[in-house]
């Protein structure tokens, strides 16, 4: 009977179930005391990988499916999930991160967009743009302007502080703001900029004395919610892709 247990035991603290790494569990462990015995410290490394929940199948390594090893839990919402390997190049790994950062972020704006332009004007989503009735008519050529002026100069000048971080808050770079502070990235994580001007609201952050104070602890749970809700909004913009196709609009298929 003990074997059997401490089978199950092991077999629930596996990388397959949890897929947590192994230096994770050692760091969850550490303070615990060295008085514990084995039995209490499985148990202890059950409740601690289960926390994690991991996404199958992954890859398969050894004869069993586990997560990859360069999806180390490091980054918000990383449940494991990259069959295809696409991540195994760090480098691709922090780009793709990026792009579906700023994807999600595009999503939920025009998720949100969608729902409220068309209750207010009643105008489909995919036909506004060229509706005289809609909220904000525009011409193809007033669209193209807005497209490629104004979003490729600020695209552009993410792209570059990708891949050269900070580069871009400069008085030079900033020309409307009088101090490059307000684009500097207060919080040092690629994409999560804070700051007085990118956390008006101080949401995962405190102004004293007129300096922003990141808040991590606040920082980190910010960002599991908004990938979470950004991977949502690109499956839904994803299915208005495909009602719009067919001539139909999301509030429609709630029958408003």
């Amino acid at each position: 009977m003990a074997a059997a247990s401490g089978a199950v035991v092991n077999g629930l603290g596996s990388t397959f179930l949890c897929g947590i790494p192994r230096r994770r569990i050692a760091r969850s462990l550490f303070s615990v005391r060295t008085a514990v015995d084995a039995t209490a410290t499985r148990r202890f490394m059950v409740v601690a990988a289960v926390a994690k929940k991991s996404w199958i199948p992954a890859v398969r390594g050894g004869g069993n499916l586990i997560d990859p090893e360069w999806l180390d839990g490091s980054l918000p919402g990383d449940y494991g999930f990259d069959p295809l390997g696409l991540g195994k190049d760090p480098a691709f790994l922090k780009w793709y991160r990026e792009a579906e950062l700023i994807h999600g972020r595009w999503a939920m704006a025009a998720v949100v967009g969608i729902f409220v332009g068309q209750a207010w004007s009643g105008i489909p989503w995919f036909e506004a743009g060229a509706d005289p009735g809609a909220i904000a008519p525009f011409s193809f050529g007033s669209l193209l302007g807005t497209q490629l002026l104004l979003m490729g100069w600020v695209e552009s000048k993410r792209w570059v502080d990708f891949f050269n971080p900070s580069s871009q808050s400069v008085e030079w770079a900033t020309p409307w703001s009088q101090t490059a502070e307000n684009f500097a990235n207060a919080t040092g994580d690629q994409g999560y900029p804070g700051g007085k001007f990118f956390d008006p609201l101080g949401l995962a952050g405190t102004l004293r004395d007129g300096v922003y104070i990141p808040d991590f602890e606040k920082l980190e749970r910010l960002k599991v919610a908004e990938i979470k809700h950004a991977r949502i909004a690109m499956l839904a913009m994803l299915i208005f892709y495909f009602e719009a196709g067919q001539g139909k609009t999301p509030l429609g298929a709630l029958g408003l």
